[in-house]
């Protein structure tokens, strides 16, 4: 259980309820941990839900680039949610174990595009040090155009902090092992 309890009918309301069961339904489990837990706060998961569907389903980075940065960002902050919801995702994108495998060793790793490498270093570098370098940015602004580039930054820290929401709430897996 995490530190916020699921909620129910009750806590969520009618329409986040609906949300959850067919989000859940989607994704062939009882229920989305996360949504139960943030649908708590009704206003503020519909803002956050909006920005989120933009970013995964609606954004201008190719489908594949973007797992490919949610699972690097979910690896470097070791939030086995993220891992868990996204790595069955990026199978559907071509992401698949061999190559979500470089991802989690990244750089001790080799075979990879020049642009997933540009896309992980600068990855690593936004996440680790909280902005990228002028090589670095260089190098992603070869293979992303100017909306991509913001699309880069706003998803790296959509994900960065989603992953430190789900750790410091504590919020269960959806598929237990």
């Amino acid at each position: 259980m995490g530190r916020i309890p699921n909620g129910g009918f009750r806590e969520l309301g009618p329409i986040n309820w609906v949300v959850n069961k067919i989000a859940a339904r989607a994704i062939r489990a009882p229920q989305i941990q996360l949504f139960t837990t943030l649908g708590q706060h009704k206003r503020l998961f519909w803002g956050w839900l909006i920005y989120f569907g933009v970013l995964l389903v609606g954004g201008r980075l190719p489908r594949p680039d973007t797992e490919l940065v949610i699972l690097r960002v979910a690896h470097l902050r070791g939030c086995e949610y993220e891992l868990q919801q996204h790595r069955r995702l990026a199978k559907r994108y071509g992401l698949d174990a061999e190559l979500q495998e470089k991802i989690f060793v990244w750089p001790d790793t080799t075979g990879l595009s020049p642009r997933r490498q540009a896309l992980l270093n600068a990855t690593d570098e936004f996440v680790n040090k909280r902005s990228i370098s002028r090589d670095t940015w260089e190098a992603l602004s070869r293979y992303l155009d100017r909306r991509q580039l913001i699309e880069f930054c706003m998803l790296a820290g959509q994900y960065d902090a989603l992953a430190a929401t789900i750790t410091t709430l504590e919020i269960p897996l959806d598929f237990p092992r």
